[in-house]
């Protein structure tokens, strides 16, 4: 795993609250997941979970295509990932990318570093801990939204798309996946020399046409 160099943090900082009108509109569920829509290299993209459950933002490979990203731009990564049957997910590489997350009001545009994975998924990208911690987004499954603070310090409020949610739901029924937990520690009968330890949560499916929706300036 790469490690980054430490910096001095100078991210914006906005108090960030929920409160009893961020439940309106929220459709009653079962433990929902947040999954949102966010713009990148000036496409939006759905199907987009927030995981913090997750050591690395994840950018899958159908996703890294369907976006017409030149492979000039992927960097080699040098770790690996397992699944729980043993099997090694393979990775292509990272890209930096810029990515802009607003609500129609404020928006806000950072450079994220995607592992870019060669796995089917119900999703198109998965961020975890990195963005989170860095950014400093604030999830909530209960209000089904993800708030954070713009450059100017007002909180950005995106919500959850119930409607993805289910899709993606759907889809992995439809599969027979269950969910998978991906780590870069060798599974037992392994090479052991691969230690380092990588977490990633994601629902598994195949992925197929219609992954990313919309025409040229929306996938």
């Amino acid at each position: 795993m790469t490690v980054d160099s430490v910096e001095e943090d100078h991210s914006p900082d906005a108090d960030i609250t929920f409160t009893k009108a961020d439940l309106r509109e929220v459709v009653p569920h079962d433990n929902d997941p947040i999954v949102i829509s966010l713009v990148t290299t000036g496409k939006k993209v759905h199907r987009v979970l927030v995981d913090q459950g997750s050591s690395t933002d994840v950018k899958f490979w159908p996703t890294f295509n369907k976006l017409h990203l030149s492979l000039d731009h992927l960097r080699s990564y040098a770790g690996c990932l397992y699944g729980f049957a043993g099997d090694q997910v393979e990775v292509r590489g990272y890209i930096e990318l810029r990515t802009t997350f607003a609500d129609g009001t404020v928006a806000r545009t950072e450079k994220i570093k995607y592992l870019v994975v060669n796995a089917p998924s119900a999703y198109n990208i998965l961020l975890g801990r990195p963005m989170l911690n860095r950014l400093g987004p604030v999830p909530s499954t209960r209000h089904m939204k993800l708030k954070l603070p713009s450059m100017e310090g007002v909180a950005i409020t995106i919500k959850s798309d119930q409607k993805e949610v289910r899709r993606c739901y759907e889809n992995n029924l439809k599969q027979q996946r269950s969910v998978s937990h991906v780590t870069s520690t060798p599974p037992p009968g392994v090479d052991e020399r691969r230690s380092e330890v990588l977490k990633v949560m994601w629902r598994w499916r195949k992925s197929g046409a219609g992954v990313l929706r919309g025409g040229p300036s929306r996938s």
